[in-house]
């Protein structure tokens, strides 16, 4: 064996700790000195010296390390991104068990509220983009916003009695055509 590799074999322990340090687990610092090992022993450019040997191995550790730290990133951003994406289009479920004598009771409210509650409620169109065509700003629009589904609770109130206090889950009024 080499006095490279000898060297980077005696400084097991020091790499895993190193390793640990820096990402907070055992196990994954193991698995990250295990896998460094294998590109360092591949390879073709190995240090000759023990000493060198040991610092060139510090260096691609460190870079797996990153590598992690990034890998991490973006999966979380995607988590986030996907997070966003399910809290913005309700299951299918949910869907199904929502009372639907909203809909008729919109044509009730006023046309500057209906248009609200239909783009950025039931269309999901972004409250920036709605504000910006209306020439308001955001803030205004989301008092508008306010108004309008506190418009709408209230006449849910009057025509659904006791389903729209549970939120609807369980409609049997006459207007509540199931999904």
């Amino acid at each position: 064996m080499a006095k490279a590799e000898e060297a980077l074999i005696a400084n097991l322990n020091a790499f895993t700790g190193f390793a640990r340090a820096r990402v907070g687990d055992l196990e994954l610092a193991a698995d990250l000195v295990q896998d460094s090992l294998l590109k360092a022993l591949k390879s073709a450019d190995k240090p000759a010296d023990s000493e060198g040997a040991v610092v060139w191995f510090y260096r691609i550790l460190r870079h797996s390390i990153i590598d992690l730290h990034r890998r991490r990133d973006v999966r979380d951003r995607a988590l986030k991104r996907l997070e966003s994406e399910l809290a913005k289009h309700p299951s299918t479920e949910d869907t199904r068990l929502i009372c639907h004598c909203f809909k008729s009771l919109l044509s009730t409210l006023p046309e500057q509220y209906r248009t609200l509650l239909q783009r950025i409620d039931l269309d999901g169109t972004p409250t920036e983009e709605v504000a910006a065509a209306l020439g308001i700003s955001v803030n205004n629009l989301h008092v508008r916003l306010h108004r309008a589904r506190k418009q709408l609770r209230e006449r849910l109130e009057d025509t659904c009695r006791v389903c729209s206090k549970h939120g609807c889950l369980d409609c049997s009024c006459d207007d509540g055509v199931r999904g």
